[in-house]
């Protein structure tokens, strides 16, 4: 499978350059397409894991020649992502801290700004050598058993805390979702960096005061999920701080999901600015299944469709060397004399 995953990313690279290697693979349709090809479970959480670890694998080696690189994984392999991309910027030659911060930040949203129930587990960061970005990440909600995978690409217009996904998908919509980066939820964003900014105690005191409203039956946010006198800690350092905007705001250490819903509670509540409860997700087989699922995986076609992927790869850099060189041949022919393209004319 790791084979087959290098022989089609190698041939995506070959033909689109990373940038469509990077557009594809935040495709959720696309996405979920490889990994059936490659033949892990269609209707599985471990579809997302597998068929990013198969990347990995398959272009381990190749990298500084695609230009593609992989970072992250599954549990204690995810923590490490600001390391990985760390070491293969430095091996690029490119600037590591922006693609660390957008990996950072892309956590940071799907596991407290989007307050849906899925805890995330599994982070993956693509990138190239120009700098752009893809990341698949995945949450498991351990009430219903369901998974729900994120994804995100980068792109000049990208604002990461106002409708930041390139989809959001999971076969199970709706229950209580706090979704902080909605459009919806702006005045809410603005409201909840302004009152980070204020005193300790002033925000305690808020939280206890609203301890003795009666909050209407629609509220999806209780008083009760709350313990201010724990968060006093958390808002002495956005106190500190002094955040910008939101998107500062849940870059501070310890911001996380219970603080998040604090202020917007106060938010709603004190300044009339309700957040969005909307839920953002939104939602083939070629060799079979290891779970056997429509059948067995067929093993004789899956080395004949990797024989063929490895001839394609191989024809389509054959062909594009001999595509340059017959150009320099031309050009030696019938190119115009170096001083005469110097010149401009």
């Amino acid at each position: 499978m790791a084979r087959l995953a290098g022989s089609i990313a190698e041939l995506v690279v070959l033909e689109y350059d990373t940038g469509g290697f990077l557009r594809r693979i935040s495709d959720p349709g696309w996405f979920q397409a490889l990994g059936c090809v490659l033949g892990f479970d269609w209707h599985s959480s471990g579809l997302t894991t597998t068929t990013c670890g198969a990347i990995k694998e398959g272009i381990r080696g190749l990298e500084e020649d695609l230009g593609l690189f992989l970072a992250g994984g599954k549990g204690a392999a995810s923590r490490k992502t600001p390391t990985e991309i760390a070491a293969w910027s430095e091996r690029a030659g490119i600037d590591a801290a922006p693609l660390i911060d957008a990996s950072r930040t892309s956590a940071k949203v799907d596991s407290s700004a989007v307050q849906d129930g899925y805890a995330v587990y599994h982070h993956v960061f693509f990138f190239d050598r120009r700098g752009d970005w893809a990341v698949v990440q995945q949450g498991m909600n351990e009430q219903n058993g369901m998974a729900r995978r994120y994804h995100w690409r980068s792109d000049p217009t990208l604002d990461f805390v106002n409708e930041p996904h390139a989809a959001v998908c999971c076969d199970r919509r709706g229950g209580q979702t706090l979704n902080l980066v909605a459009e919806a939820s702006r005045g809410t964003r603005e409201a909840s960096a302004e009152l980070a900014r204020q005193t300790p105690v002033a925000l305690v005191g808020e939280l206890m005061r609203l301890r003795s409203i009666r909050l209407p039956k629609r509220h999806e946010i209780l008083v009760s999920d709350i313990n201010p006198s724990r968060l006093s800690g958390i808002f002495a350092k956005t106190y500190e701080a002094q955040v910008e905007d939101f998107r500062s705001l849940l870059g501070v250490p310890g911001v996380g999901a219970k603080t998040l819903r604090a202020l917007a509670l106060v938010s709603e509540l004190v300044y009339g600015a309700p957040p969005s409860y909307d839920d953002p997700a939104r939602y083939s087989y070629a060799h079979g299944g290891k779970d056997g699922i429509p059948y067995p995986v067929d093993r004789p076609l899956y080395d004949q469709t990797i024989a063929l992927m490895q001839r394609a790869t191989r024809r389509a850099k054959l062909d594009s060397k001999e595509e340059r060189a017959t150009l320099r041949r031309i050009d030696r022919t019938f190119g115009l004399p170096k001083t005469t393209r110097r010149g401009g004319n």
